[in-house]
C-alpha cells in the first residue's frame, strides 16, 4: 500500500511538472466554459435580419412591416419595391427570410379576393430559418385576426363567430436552399469539413516539432536551407493528401444521395486557400513549439471549439463581439461560409469574395511569420555548424 501511495504521489509530481499539461488540464475547461457559455449566453435568438418586398405601398402593408419591426426575434434590414435581385441582397445582409407583400394586397382584402403574402425561407440553417419563419407567421396571423374580426363586426357578426368564418389573405411558405428540410444536407458537410480542418492541424503539428525531437532539423537545413522551400516541402504533401479526403467526402455525398450542386471551380479555389490557411497555422505552431505533444495540444485547443464558433449552427450575430473576433481568426469560419453560399444558397461567386480574402489574409500572415522564424532557426543551425567545424 505504501508503494502504491508513493506511485500515486509520483504521478501527481509528473503532472504538475509538465507546464503544458497542467495548463491544458486546468485552463481548457475554464477557457471552454467561458467561451461556449458566451456563445449561448443570450439563450434565444433575437434581431434576425429579414427583408420585406412591399409591392403594395399601402397603409396596410406599412402596418404589417411595423409589426414585424416590433417583433423581438427579427429585424427588418431592408424594404424593397419589387423582387429584382432581392435574393442577392438577402445573402449580403445574411437575411434568412424574404417577405413579399403583393401589389393590390389592400384592395384584394377589401374585395374579398384572398390576396397572398409569400414568405421565402432560406432553409440552409434550420435554427435561424424556423425562428424567423415563426416570427413572421405570428405577425401574419395577428394581422389576419384583426382584419377578420373588424370586417365581420361591421356586418354585425359576433366576435367569437368572426374569428372562425373569414380569412382575409393567404400566406404561402416557400423553402429555398434545402427544399426538403433534410438535416443531413446541413449537418454532415459542416461536421466533415470541421474534421478536415482538425486532421490537417493534427498532422501539421508534427511537421517541424518531430524534426526537433528526432534531431533531424539540422539535416533538413543542409538539404533545404531556404525557409520558403522548407515550408513548401512540409505543406505540399498535406495538400496532395487533402485531395484524397475531399474525394472521400464526394463519395459520401453520392452514398447518401446528396444532390447539392454549385460552383465547383470557385469552391475548389476557396478550398485551396483554406488548406493554405490551416497549413499556415499548423506549421507556425509546430515551428514555435519544439515538442510534438505540446504542438498537438495547442492546435487541438484551437480546433475543438471551431465548429461551434463558426456560425454554421448558432449565428455569429448572436455572439459577443470578442467571441466573433476569435471566430474570425479560425479558417473554418470562413470556409463554412463559402460552402453555405455556393452549395446551399446557390449564390453567385461574388458573394464569397469576403471569406476567401479573409482566408488569404490568415494564410499570408501565418506563412510569413513561419518563414521569418524559420529563417532565424536556419541561421542558428548554420552558425552552430560553423562553430562545430572550428
Amino acid at each position: 500500500m505504501k508503494k502504491f501511495t508513493h506511485l500515486i504521489k509520483r504521478e501527481f509530481r509528473l503532472f504538475f511538472s509538465n507546464n503544458v499539461l497542467r495548463l491544458l488540464f486546468i485552463g481548457a475547461p475554464i477557457l471552454y466554459g467561458i467561451l461556449i457559455g458566451a456563445v449561448y449566453e443570450k439563450g434565444k435568438i433575437t434581431d434576425l435580419p429579414i427583408i420585406v418586398v412591399d409591392q403594395d405601398q399601402s397603409l396596410m402593408s406599412e402596418k404589417f412591416i411595423d409589426m414585424l419591426e416590433e417583433t423581438e426575434s427579427i429585424h427588418v434590414v431592408g424594404i424593397f419595391p419589387d423582387l429584382t435581385d432581392v435574393k442577392n441582397k438577402a445573402i449580403d445582409e445574411d437575411a434568412s427570410v424574404i417577405v413579399n407583400i403583393p401589389r393590390g394586397f389592400t384592395s384584394g382584402i377589401q374585395q374579398n379576393k384572398l390576396p397572398e403574402i409569400t414568405i421565402f425561407v432560406d432553409a440552409s440553417n434550420t435554427l435561424t430559418s424556423n425562428t424567423a419563419l415563426m416570427a413572421v407567421n405570428g405577425v401574419a396571423m395577428t394581422i389576419k385576426a384583426g382584419i377578420q374580426i373588424e370586417s365581420q363586426k361591421k356586418k354585425g357578426v359576433p366576435e367569437y363567430v368572426a374569428t372562425q368564418n373569414y380569412e382575409p389573405f393567404k400566406t404561402t411558405i416557400i423553402k429555398q436552399s434545402i427544399r426538403s428540410g433534410n438535416y443531413l444536407y446541413f449537418m454532415l458537410p459542416g461536421v466533415l469539413l470541421t474534421v478536415f480542418q482538425q486532421i490537417l492541424l493534427l498532422g501539421l503539428a508534427l511537421t517541424f516539432a518531430s524534426e526537433y525531437e528526432n534531431g533531424t532539423f539540422g539535416e533538413l537545413v543542409r538539404k533545404m536551407p531556404n525557409p520558403l522551400g522548407m515550408l513548401a516541402v512540409k505543406i505540399i504533401p498535406y495538400m496532395i493528401m487533402s485531395v484524397g479526403i475531399l474525394l472521400l467526402y464526394w463519395g459520401f455525398s453520392k452514398y447518401y444521395n446528396m444532390v447539392i450542386g454549385g460552383a465547383f471551380w470557385a469552391f475548389s479555389l476557396s478550398t485551396f486557400v483554406f488548406i493554405l490557411a490551416v497549413c499556415g497555422i499548423g506549421v507556425l505552431v509546430s515551428i514555435i513549439l519544439p515538442n510534438q505533444l505540446k504542438a498537438t495540444e495547442v492546435l487541438m485547443v484551437v480546433a475543438t471549439p471551431s465548429f461551434i464558433l463558426s456560425g454554421f449552427t448558432w449565428p455569429l450575430s448572436q455572439m459577443p463581439n470578442w467571441v466573433q473576433f476569435i471566430a474570425e481568426l479560425i479558417p473554418l469560419t470562413h470556409y463554412l461560409k463559402t460552402f453555405r453560399i455556393l452549395y446551399l444558397n446557390h449564390a453567385s461567386v461574388s458573394h464569397i469574395y469576403a471569406p476567401v480574402i479573409a482566408l488569404s489574409i490568415i494564410a499570408v500572415i501565418c506563412l510569413s511569420l513561419s518563414a521569418i522564424i524559420l529563417h532565424y532557426k536556419i541561421k542558428k543551425v548554420k552558425n552552430q555548424s560553423i562553430e562545430d567545424v572550428n
